[in-house]
């Protein structure tokens, strides 16, 4: 019997695997070399290439045009964008300054104007039986990445991005308990070896960075060295933390069979996942302004998630009760 590989790198395969729509279990006939077989390719994620990623911008270039090509050709015409030169060089620019600016979520969800056009960046969920809005949506391109080189002075790499249309949205650390790594080494690694100042990890560039290993599930909104503060994102188990067996697979799987789906990432992008300012008094007493990056929580997903389910099944005029632990961030969910 072939033994079960344990290591980071199966743990980034098999959720690439699953996002990819890629069989594991493949025909094979005889002495014949076979491509992984896609099982369910129209809603499934595109495999991207590390070469694609442009570390000056934070961008998949390649990605982003595919998706401008299939949706905007004419303005890919008018600005220029198909060829490489200094006219899609501007646009790059002006895109990624628009995203430090307002941030990944707004981009995506309102497009940047450039020169004489408005650019669209996104395709939003469409309304039941709405085959216009259906089919313009699965024009959006989700991409997985593996080892993402994200520095132009180091040779340091990202297990896995996720990006949409070419912005990145999450970026990944896996660990895998099975061979002493867990996930405090994934949050470590974020703490200690990915700098804050780098683009990609820049407030509002990503909506969220995740540790992941076989057992729980961590993220971190705000890259910001050893202060980087990460939160779980954990199902919970027996009224407690962590999560519970699964006699199917990993404890973490939900995360990708779940959380990570083309529609469920997109309805986290348009009606959670945002950047807010908040009023904060120095110690001085002095007030100013602060940015802070907005990622749910996993039982503030599931909740609103719940209740959604339940308005529309049980009708308008009912009452419910959210009942958890002091902190846990029911007036969010509220």
């Amino acid at each position: 019997m072939k033994p079960t590989d344990t290591s980071e790198k199966a743990l980034e395969q098999l959720i690439v695997r699953h996002l990819a729509g890629i069989s594991e279990h493949p025909p094979v006939t005889p002495n014949t070399a076979h491509e992984p077989v896609s099982m369910y390719a129209p809603g499934a994620y595109v495999l991207g290439r590390a070469t694609d990623y442009n570390r000056d911008v934070a961008l998949d270039v390649a990605q982003l045009l595919a998706f401008l090509q299939a949706t905007q050709p004419k303005a890919v015409d008018t600005l220029e964008l198909a060829a490489d030169g200094i006219k899609r060089t501007q646009f790059l620019h002006r895109l990624q300054g628009e995203i430090t600016k307002r941030g990944v979520v707004n981009v995506l969800r309102k497009g940047v104007s450039h020169g004489p056009l408005h650019v669209d960046l996104y395709r939003l969920l469409p309304t039941p039986g709405n085959a216009a809005a259906a089919d313009a949506f699965g024009k959006n391109i989700f991409s997985v990445t593996r080892q993402v080189r994200y520095s132009n002075d180091s040779g340091n790499e990202l297990d896995l991005v996720i990006f949409i249309n070419g912005l990145p949205v999450l970026t990944f650390e896996l660990k895998n308990s099975l061979t002493k790594q867990t996930l405090a080494d994934a949050i470590n690694q974020y703490q200690t070896t990915r700098s804050p100042q780098e683009l990609l990890f820049q407030l509002g560039r990503c909506v969220a960075h995740i540790a992941v290993d076989d057992a729980e599930v961590a993220f971190c909104t705000q890259l910001k060295g050893k202060a980087s503060w990460f939160l779980p994102f954990n199902q919970g188990w027996n009224s407690g933390a962590g999560n519970p067996p699964n006699p199917d697979g990993l404890k973490t799987d939900y995360l990708w069979k779940q959380v990570l789906t083309r529609e469920s990432l997109a309805n986290i992008i348009e009606s959670y996942a945002q950047v807010v300012e908040e009023e904060e008094a120095d110690a001085s007493g002095k007030k100013r302004k602060t940015r802070k990056q907005i990622f749910p929580r996993f039982h503030q997903l599931r909740t609103v998630r719940a209740l959604l389910h339940r308005a529309h099944d049980d009708g308008v005029g009912k009452r419910y009760l959210i009942q958890h632990s002091a902190g846990s961030g029911k007036s969010e969910v509220a």
